[in-house]
This record gives structure tokens, sequence and C-alpha cells, in this order.
């Protein structure tokens, strides 16, 4: 039986720019949506919530699903399922990360991250981070209630 990696990511709005931690991964410093694994006894929501908080050091609600994402990372070749939600922020919070992955955060412009990543030496985490901002950006949302959690 295959079993795919259950991922969390939290698409961070605020005034129009977009949160993005700062990850080294392959030999580049990357951009990610604050995301991370879920963990034994915990839900989705729950989940999403510990990796904003842990790579950020913002508490805050999910708002909204944006999309569920099934993608294989063909350099590790791993298979994840990616559930990506909307957390808008009525200001821009420092970035207090307590993960010692994470390098720091930027918080940009849609224009500002596509330069950001064009740059030699540095890069997008994978596909999915362009491709969640692109689905925000379209208006893309479903209500949490989705998401139901049996004990």
């Amino acid at each position: 039986m295959h079993k795919p990696n259950i991922t969390m990511a939290c698409i961070v709005h605020c005034d129009g720019k977009f949160l993005f931690v700062e990850e080294f991964e392959y030999g580049k410093m990357t951009l990610n949506q604050p995301a991370g694994h879920l963990e034994k006894g915990e839900t989705i929501l729950e989940g999403a919530k510990r990796e904003l908080f842990e790579e950020t050091g913002i508490c805050a609600e999910m708002q909204a699903l944006i999309k569920i994402y099934q993608w294989h990372a063909p350099r590790s070749n791993t298979d994840y399922l990616r559930f990506v939600f909307a957390v808008e922020l009525p200001e821009q919070a420092e970035i207090n990360p307590s993960d010692p992955d994470i390098a720091g955060g930027r918080w940009l412009t849609f224009d500002e991250f596509q330069h950001y990543i064009r740059q030699p030496g540095q890069d997008e985490r994978n596909p999915l981070v362009t491709q969640a901002v692109l689905d925000y950006l379209a208006g893309t949302r479903y209500p949490l209630a989705l998401l139901a959690h049996f004990a």
C-alpha cells in the first residue's frame, strides 16, 4: 500500500504582500510558504496552525482551504498531498521562527517573489509554491467545513 506524505501550507497575505519563509534546500536558498508535515495525533488544521507558528511565530487561524495538491517530488522520489490554506492578516507581522531549518521570512508581492526565485542561487522550494499563490490570486477558496475529523 502506498502512503503519500501529508503536508499543510499557509498562504499568508496582508496588504498585497505574501509571507514566504527562507530555507536552504539542494544548495539554494529557497522560498516556501510556511509549511510542514502532519504529525501523529493532530488534525490537518491543527498541523497547519502549528507549522505556521513554528516557522514564523505567527499564531493565526486558517480562514479557507485554497486547494489540495497531489505532487510527486522527482529529486526525493516522494509523493505528497499538500493542503493549502488562506490566512489574511490585518497587518504584517514580524517573523520569529523557532524552526531551525527556517533562515528567515520575507513579505513580498507576487512580482517580487518571481524576481527573487529567478536570481542565481535562489529558487522556490517546489512548483506548488507558485501554483498555490496563483490559485489564491484567482480567488480559489473552499470552506474549512470540507475537512472533517473523526476521533
